[in-house]
């Protein structure tokens, strides 16, 4: 059997994991996960104030206690990615700190009104990065970009444009870090700090957050989380959007794969909201998915198993497409459009109008956004990603039968 392989690190990698290993075994107590590390991430994420200021424990400490267990137990984390993962559940915690001190000096925003957005889900790998950054650059759409989303507050939609363009400039200075520590990413899903971005960057303020178990092996955290309750992380979700709304008349274009598990927490926190699903055949979808998320575990790990990560990866395909086709049950109060990602693929521009027609909005120039974007973003212009099923354990035959009451959904069966 063919067996899934980590990227070939670069020298400035291996340089900066050696380096942070050394420092490990001389700092140990500066790596702790678990329950040892709960008091040292609080104190960072509250830059010591304590968690008086965090508010309801009710709401955030169950997840980071979760979380920090996971993470030691099941990570399997090299030294930087223990940092990471520290600096992750901190910075979730001062993000909760700074947006509640926001809306206290700022109480009208969370009553300023908001266009219904255009949702964009569907499985890894379906195609909804690349209509997600198409849309972006209509003028009359915005997509939230990673300094947005990660540090609203900073970038409030009343921020005088010169002092905007400023702030974004700063957060992109510099290299970034996970280009420089695993090139391949940008192959699999390219990122950086002038690319739109998902909407789990700016989630988890209660660290409850999908997008956590993307980057780090955190399996009884995901378990936990599939029990979770997420009406109070989605109307953090909305209260972010309020923040960064400009009051415009620009529409909100989001995405990101995990609201496919909470569809019932996006339809209740944006009635009106026009949700396009994505759909591809199911073995590309997890097999490249687990491809995706081997990669990216790689970054934090140096024990990363196709195998297991196939294994994660189905069952949570699973979980998440039988909540989804739960949710859509009672999906009266939002438009939903489906989208086939052979569809997507083989003519883009009748596929995008089908969306402006479900936004009830008049298309733009759309065979000039595709040329521009092709021209951005060229395919496979930072490398081809390539992957096999039989890498991550998974049999098509078996994957297929098992996702079967997904596809008979579809089809309305």
């Amino acid at each position: 059997m063919t067996t899934w392989t980590a990227p070939i690190r670069t020298p400035e990698a291996r340089k900066a994991y050696a380096a942070a290993e050394e420092d490990r075994v001389v700092r140990p107590d500066r790596y702790q996960l678990g329950t040892d590390a709960v008091d040292l991430v609080i104190d960072r994420g509250t830059r010591g104030a304590g968690a008086s200021i965090l508010g309801d424990p009710d709401q955030w400490r169950p997840g980071l206690l979760q979380y920090l267990a996971s993470a030691e137990e099941d990570g399997r984390l090299n030294a930087l990615g223990a940092l990471t993962a520290q600096r992750t559940a901190a910075g979730r915690l001062a993000a909760r700190v700074a947006i509640a001190r926001y809306l206290r000096e700022q109480p009208a925003t969370e009553h300023r009104p908001l266009t219904p957005p255009i949702v964009i889900t569907g499985g890894w790998r379906t195609g909804t990065t690349f209509l997600f950054r198409l849309l972006g650059r209509d003028p009359r759409l915005r997509a939230p970009l990673p300094a947005e989303l990660g540090a609203p507050w900073r970038l409030p939609g009343d921020l005088d444009a010169d002092e905007r363009a400023r702030r974004l400039e700063a957060a992109a200075a510099g290299p970034y870090l996970l280009h420089v520590l695993n090139p391949t990413m940008a192959a699999v899903h390219d990122s950086g700090p002038n690319l739109p971005e998902e909407c789990v960057l700016g989630m988890g303020t209660t660290l409850r957050n999908w997008g956590f178990a993307a980057t780090t092996r955190l399996d009884s955290y995901a378990t936990w989380l599939a029990g979770q309750d997420f009406t109070v992380e989605y109307a953090q979700h909305r209260r972010m959007l309020q923040i960064l709304d400009a009051g415009d008349g620009r529409r909100w274009v989001v995405k990101a794969p995990a609201h496919t598990a909470e569809l019932r927490h996006v339809i209740a926190t944006y009635p009106g909201a026009c949700v396009v699903q994505l759909h591809r055949d199911i073995v590309e979808t997890v097999a490249s998915g687990a491809s995706l998320f081997a990669t990216y575990r790689s970054t934090y790990s140096d024990d990363v198993d196709g195998a297991d990560v196939g294994r994660f990866q189905t069952e949570q395909t699973e979980l998440w497409l039988r909540r989804a086709v739960a949710a859509r049950a009672s999906a009266a109060t939002v438009t939903w459009l489906d989208i086939q990602y052979t569809d997507l693929v083989a003519d883009p521009e009748a596929t995008v109008r089908r969306i402006y027609a479900a936004a009830q909005m008049e298309p733009p120039d759309i065979a000039g956004m595709l040329a521009e974007h092709h021209r951005a973003q060229p395919r496979d212009g930072k490398g081809r990603h390539r992957y096999r099923p039989e890498e991550f354990g998974l049999n098509p035959d078996e994957l297929r039968e098992r996702m079967s009451f997904y596809t008979r959904a579809l089809a309305g069966e």
